[in-house]
């Protein structure tokens, strides 16, 4: 069993996406706790209302919604009865079995999970610590409850593959666009470590995602505002933007900037194996094409940054083995645009100064095993593939010469 607890500033939010679930037949409210009514009676109203009679007796608090999910492996057959004693075992164990409760049964996944909305502020008034409230009394929990009710064990590996979220690209149009880019923005927020917006945007990018603060002299921009885009294929923001406030989690600018922060010395461990991977591919000497298909090979994405005349000016690395984003200067001088620029510019300039006699043969793959061949020779020269990529002068127009047929000569009549 996995528990993931999330705390935030704002309750009614929370309540709000679990009761939107259950009206799109997404999910079910399976359990109250600390209401005045039974379950079929109770309203949207009368749920805000219970949360809000507590959250104002301590006005001074303002992290004070708690909202939880425990996740099951692919598989768990868990009936309902057992995940409600499961949920009031674990809330009971971390102290807030006297708290009000929902717990909420979603089936938007593959696996069986279940979601619950609580308050931290006792009727007293008193604050209930959130601080390091998942590594202490929730890991114990945890154990605990896997014992009891033999559950697959948090470390066990298929239950971390499972915890891994699969990221698809949003495609405008044909998804549900609030749920496609919402999940690409929870997915990479909380998995990557990035230290600005413009290298969150790099990896958001991927998935056809932007965040945007708007233009610098925008009302936005000055109160730290943040949207979420969808983007066409052409890189294009489409639609109607999404405020970050009202994706779960709210990943807003104020959120995200303790998290630059905190990622910059997350990062650092990471640093040297890719300075590595990108060093193997440089001494191959390839043009920009061959440098970015070789990193992808090794699973590190490449964005090139270029102005309007096409000169490069800016490179960000996005590995997705250790789930690390660097700008090229944060690596180090080689590693940079200008450093980048000039080395391509030596190897393309190179290739143009060749015999194209001798490259003809390599543009048109005539069987399997040339292809087999060509893969092997991409892993041990990035620069054959940047030849093999290359347009040939000679492909794009031919002389003219060469579709002409060849006059026959007029032979000299001899006369005697």
């Amino acid at each position: 069993m996995v528990a993931k607890i999330i705390s935030g500033k704002n309750i009614n939010g929370v309540l709000n996406y679990n009761e939107k679930k259950v009206e799109q037949g997404k999910a079910e409210l399976i359990w109250q706790s600390g209401f005045h009514k039974d379950i079929q009676q109770l309203n949207f109203y009368d749920k805000v209302q219970r949360f809000n009679d507590l959250t104002i007796r301590n006005e001074r608090t303002k992290t004070n919604a708690v909202h939880i999910s425990l996740n099951f492996a692919v598989g768990e057959k868990i009936h309902e009865a057992k995940l409600i004693q499961i949920a009031n075992q674990y809330l009971d164990q971390i102290d807030f079995g006297n708290q009000p409760y929902l717990v909420y049964l979603h089936k938007d996944a593959g696996h069986p999970h279940i979601h619950i909305v609580t308050t931290n502020i006792k009727p007293t008034g008193e604050r209930i610590s959130l601080h390091n409230l998942g590594r202490t009394k929730s890991e114990e929990a945890r154990k605990n409850i896997e014992i009891k009710y033999g559950l697959v064990r948090a470390d066990h590996k298929e239950l971390k593959k499972q915890e891994s979220i699969i990221l698809t690209k949003v495609n405008y149009g044909k998804d549900d666009t609030k749920r496609a880019v919402s999940n690409v923005v929870r997915g990479i927020v909380d998995s990557y470590k990035y230290t600005s917006i413009p290298e969150l945007n790099a990896v958001l990018s991927k998935y056809n995602v932007q965040a945007d603060r708007g233009h610098k002299r925008s009302t936005m921009y000055a109160k730290n505002g943040l949207l979420y885009w969808a983007l066409d294929k052409k890189g294009v923001k489409v639609g109607v933007p999404i405020k970050a406030s009202s994706i779960y989690g709210s990943p807003t600018l104020k959120k995200l900037e303790p998290k630059f922060e905190s990622n910059r010395e997350l990062r650092k461990p990471h640093k040297e194996q890719l300075k590595n991977s990108i060093d193997h591919v440089l001494k191959a000497k390839a043009s920009s094409a061959g440098f970015q298909q070789a990193l992808s090979s090794k699973g590190i994405d490449v964005v090139f940054r270029r102005n309007e005349q096409g000169r490069l000016y800016g490179v960000t690395y996005i590995d997705h083995n250790s789930k690390t984003v660097f700008n090229g200067s944060d690596l180090g001088k080689a590693y940079s645009a200008n450093a980048l620029s000039q080395g391509f510019l030596h190897v393309e300039t190179t290739q143009r100064q060749r015999d194209p006699s001798k490259e003809t043969s390599a543009h048109f793959p005539q069987s399997p095993s040339f292809s087999r061949n060509l893969v092997s020779a991409f892993n041990n020269s990035n620069s054959l593939l940047d030849d093999l990529m290359r347009t040939d002068p000679h492909e794009e127009a031919l002389p003219e010469g060469m579709f002409r047929n060849k006059r026959k000569k007029k032979r000299k009549k001899i006369t005697n």
